[in-house]
């Protein structure tokens, strides 16, 4: 391979580069945007790179610095122009677009922006793809990977920066201005007891009293029947006493009869065999 394509080789490594943790703001990770109208939709996020982070501020300066020779050989005729748009900017220092200065979270920061037609990969801290977009906010803290590149569009030369993957680290504070309710009304505690609309509320419903379990009725032997089991009395009930029907008085024994032997009739008590005989 010749001396040239080991060169080229070694530009393309560099031109990518993975940061360090960096915080990100103004994600458009799920859904392509347009910040005028007659632009193409891209997915796009700004990367915050913190000045203390010296070892991803090298990547960055040489993979632009290889980019630019890139540009010169494939892009800009083989001549190095000598104004070169440069993407990573001073976040302590004004915004090129409008010379106003940046917002407070660019304070003590590199800023730059990359963009992409293809959506990236959005994963969590173990690699794990993020389906919960609500996750991805700007503000929170993370690693991506992008790649820089030379361009020459409509005169303007310079150097981009094109969108790879996103990881997220952890949350931080939203960027988007926008608070919580929690944060909002959390100070005035909780909600009143009556509802909004007046009408009051339904009282407590007392608890329904414990009543005793019915003892189980030992089992009976085998062979017999198992008799009706009564429950108990409530404490403190009597059943009503109700009168008893008087036993039917005793008949009175009557003397035998005596029968006449000579009629065969019965004989009048006290009376004589033959003569006295009770009449039929």
């Amino acid at each position: 391979m010749s001396e040239r394509g080991n060169a080229k080789m070694v530009n393309q490594d560099v031109l990518r580069v993975i940061t360090g943790e960096v915080r990100l703001s103004y994600v458009h990770a799920f859904k392509p945007y347009a910040k005028q109208p007659n632009q193409e939709p891209k997915f796009s996020v700004t990367i915050l790179v913190p000045k203390t982070d010296v070892a991803t501020k090298q990547k960055i300066d040489a993979a632009v610095q290889a980019a630019i020779q890139e540009g010169v050989s494939s892009k800009w005729n083989g001549v190095r122009p000598p104004v070169i748009a440069i993407p990573v900017h001073d976040g302590d220092g004004a915004r090129p677009s409008d010379g106003m200065p940046f917002g407070d979270e660019c304070k003590g920061h590199w800023v730059f922006t990359a963009s992409s037609k293809e959506q990236p990969q959005v994963v969590d801290a173990y690699v794990q793809p993020i389906l919960n977009q609500s996750e991805v906010y700007s503000g929170i803290y993370g690693r991506v990977s992008v790649r820089f590149f030379p361009y020459n569009q409509n005169g303007k030369k310079g150097v981009g920066c094109g969108l790879g993957n996103i990881q997220k680290l952890r949350d931080g504070d939203p960027l988007s201005g926008r608070t919580s309710a929690s944060s909002d009304f959390g100070e005035f505690g909780t909600p009143p007891q009556q509802p909004a609309w007046g009408f009051p509320q339904q009282p407590p419903q007392p608890a329904a009293p414990a009543y005793p379990q019915q003892p189980a009725y030992p089992q009976a032997p085998q062979g017999y029947g198992q008799p009706q089991y009564q429950p108990p009395a409530p404490q403190g009930y009597a059943p009503p006493q109700y009168p008893q029907a008087a036993p039917p008085a005793p008949q009175q024994q009557t003397a035998q009869q005596q029968i006449d032997p000579i009629t065969g009739a019965p004989v009048v008590p006290g009376g004589v065999y033959g003569v006295d005989t009770l009449p039929f």
